[in-house]
C-alpha cells in the first residue's frame, strides 16, 4: 500500500494497482502511521511486531516523512519446494532476483526447513528484520532458528562473524548482501565450513560477475595475460579476464518467477565458461500446480562459439597460410611442357622449389633496416605495408609495453606478436636467423633464439612431450607435482605450453644442463 503526501492512496499488486480513498494523504495520516509502528533504522525501514509487515518511509529534505511503502509480509509455507534438495545438500546456496519476486520468503521458509525438519543449528542474520519481523520475539515462521538483530546496515558484516564466532551454527541465512565487507564476511564464513544460503542484489549471475562489489562471492575476476597460442584456440586477445579463486557460494539459483527458478549447480565452471563467452548449461525448475518439480535442461549461447581442445601442432603459422599456397600461381615455365597439376587439398606441403615467403609488417622499426637484414641474409621474409596481410607483427619491447593499437588488433586476430629487446639491425638478424633454416619461425605460439632447433616431431622433442603428457595425466590424477627430466630451452618451452593448455602449473628449476621443468597444480 503506498501512502504519498498529497495524493491518493492505493494499493498494488503483481498486475494491477486499485485506488483506496478519492482523499489526498494529509501529513497528519503519515505522522499517526509513523507514530503507530516501530523504530525506523538508518535504512528507513520499520515494522509491527509479531508480524512480517514491513513499512518503508520516504524523507523530505529537511528529514520529515512524506511517503510509505507498507509491505504485506506472510509465511508461504512450501515455497522453497524448488530447491529444497539444494539447502539440504549442505552446500552454500546464494539467490537471486528482482525485488518482490519472493527472495525474502523463500529464505525465511529455508530458516524453517533447516531448523525443523533437517536438525541442524541455523542462525539469521537479520538486517532489517524482514525474516523474523520485528521486534525482539522472532515470527514462528522461522521455525526453531535463531535471529540475530543487526544495531547498524553498515555492521551487517561484523554480525555475520559473531553469529560464527558465539554461537556454533551448522547454517548462516543472510538477506540482501550488497558491500565488499559483507563478501569478505561470507568468504570466511565458508572457509569455515559453516553453510551459507543467502540472497544478493542482481537477477542473473550474470549480473553478479560484472558487480565490481559481489563478484568475489562466485570466484573474483582478474585480468590473464595468455600466451599467443592460447590467444589463437579460444580466439580471443591475449589479455582476457579469468576467475581468481574459488567460489564463496557452490549454487547459484535466479528466480524467474514465483514457481520458476534457473540453477547454476556447479558455479566455478558457470563462471569460467561464461567469462570465456561459451555456452552455459543450466537447469530450469517449474513448479506444478499438483505440487511436482518439473525439471529440463537449458543452454544460455555465449558469445562466442565453444572451442574444442585442438592436438598440439608445430606447423599452425604454415597450415593458416596453406589456402593461400595453393591459390598461388606457378611460375611460367617451371614445368617445362609438363602440364601444371593442381596441389591435392589436403597437402598443405608447398612444393621443394618454392620457398614460403613469410610476411613480417615492422611497427616501430624502420622497413628499411629490416629490408637490409632480408636481402643480406637472403631470408624468406616479405615486408608488407599493413598489419592486415601480415603472419607476423615484430616490434620493440618499448612499443609493446605501452600496448598501441596496432599490437591490440594483431594479438586480436590472431597475429603472432614478436618482441625484439632494441631495434638494433643486430636485433633484427638475430630474429631472421629463424627463417633461414626452415620457413616456420614459430611454433604453437612461441618463438625461439636456438638456432639449432629441430622443427620435426621425431626424437628428443617428440618423447619430452610424451613424457609431459603422462605426467599431466599424473597431476589431474590426484598428484601435487610431477618433475621431468632435463631438456633444453626450446624443449622446455614446449612443456611449459602444454601445461598451459590442460590449466595447470609449471616451473622451470636447476641450472643448465641439468634444467628441467615440473608440472604442477595451479595455485588458487
Amino acid at each position: 500500500m503506498i501512502l504519498d503526501l498529497g495524493r491518493h492512496p492505493e494499493a498494488r499488486f503483481q498486475s494491477e494497482q486499485v485506488p483506496l480513498s478519492d482523499i489526498e494523504v494529509s501529513r497528519d495520516q503519515i505522522a499517526h502511521v509513523v507514530d503507530h509502528v516501530g523504530h525506523f533504522g538508518d535504512d528507513n525501514r520499520a515494522g509491527i511486531e509479531r508480524t512480517l509487515h514491513r513499512i518503508s518511509v520516504m524523507r523530505n529534505r529537511a528529514g520529515e516523512p512524506v511517503g510509505l511503502t507498507c509491505r504485506v509480509g506472510r509465511a508461504v509455507y512450501g515455497s522453497v519446494r524448488l530447491i529444497d534438495d539444494l539447502i539440504r545438500s549442505g552446500k552454500s546456496v546464494l539467490i537471486l532476483g528482482r525485488p518482490g519476486v519472493g527472495k525474502t520468503t523463500i529464505l525465511r521458509e529455508t530458516a524453517r526447513v533447516l531448523a525443523d525438519e533437517a536438525g541442524k543449528r541455523v542462525v539469521v542474520v537479520d538486517t532489517s528484520n524482514e525474516i523474523a519481523g520485528d521486534g525482539d520475539v522472532p515470527h514462528p515462521a522461522i521455525g526453531r532458528a535463531r535471529r540475530m538483530q543487526v544495531a547498524n546496515t553498515s555492521l551487517q558484516h561484523n554480525v555475520m562473524i559473531e553469529g560464527v564466532e558465539n554461537h556454533m551454527p551448522e547454517v548462516i541465512v543472510i538477506d540482501e548482501m550488497s558491500t565488499e565487507l559483507e563478501a569478505i564476511a561470507a568468504r570466511t564464513i565458508a572457509e569455515r565450513g559453516v553453510q551459507l544460503v543467502a540472497t544478493a542484489h542482481g537477477n542473473s549471475l550474470t549480473n553478479v560477475v560484472s558487480n565490481p562489489t559481489l563478484s568475489d562471492l562466485v570466484g573474483g575476476t582478474q585480468t590473464v595475460t595468455l600466451g599467443d597460442i592460447e590467444a589463437r584456440r579460444r580466439r580471443t586477445q591475449k589479455t582476457v579476464l579469468e576467475r581468481k579463486h574459488d567460489p564463496t557460494f557452490d549454487i547459484v539459483v535466479e528466480i524467474r518467477e514465483r514457481n520458476v527458478v534457473a540453477v547454476h549447480p556447479v558455479v566455478g565452471t558457470a563462471v569460467d565458461r561464461m567469462l570465456r563467452g561459451i555456452s552455459i548449461a543450466q537447469e530450469a525448475r517449474r513448479l506444478q500446480p499438483d505440487g511436482t518439480v518439473e525439471t529440463h535442461i537449458e543452454e544460455l549461447p555465449g558469445i562466442e562459439s565453444e572451442f574444442v581442445p585442438a592436438p598440439f601442432d608445430v606447423n599452425d603459422l604454415s597450415r593458416g597460410r596453406s589456402g593461400r599456397d595453393h591459390g598461388r600461381r606457378q611460375p611460367e615455365g617451371s614445368g617445362g611442357n609438363r602440364a601444371r597439376q593442381e596441389p591435392d587439398a589436403h597437402d598443405e606441403s608447398p612444393e621443394p622449389d618454392q620457398p614460403v615467403l613469410t610476411k613480417v609488417y615492422a611497427f616501430g622499426i624502420p622497413n628499411n633496416d629490416i629490408a637490409e637484414a632480408v636481402a643480406e641474409m637472403s631470408a624468406p621474409v616479405e615486408v608488407v605495408e599493413f598489419a592486415d596481410g601480415a603472419e607476423i607483427l615484430v616490434t620493440t619491447k618499448s612499443h609493446y609495453t605501452r600496448r598501441p593499437t596496432a599490437v591490440r588488433k594483431a594479438e586480436r586476430d590472431g597475429v603472432m606478436v614478436h618482441v625484439l629487446r632494441r631495434g638494433t639491425k643486430e636485433q633484427i638478424k638475430q630474429f631472421l636467423k629463424r627463417f633461414s633454416k626452415k620457413p616456420v619461425a614459430t611454433r604453437n605460439g612461441f618463438n625461439y633464439d636456438d638456432d639449432n632447433l629441430e622443427l620435426d616431431m621425431g626424437g628428443r622433442a617428440k618423447a619430452a612431450l610424451s613424457e609431459t603428457e603422462a605426467a599431466i595425466g599424473r597431476v589431474v590424477a590426484g598428484e601435487q607435482r610431477v618433475e621431468l627430466m632435463a631438456q633444453p630451452p626450446y624443449v622446455r618451452r614446449l612443456q611449459h605450453g602444454l601445461a598451459a593448455r590442460n590449466n595447470l602449473g609449471s616451473a622451470s628449476m636447476g641450472r643448465e644442463p641439468s634444467r628441467r621443468v615440473v608440472i604442477r597444480r595451479r595455485k588458487r
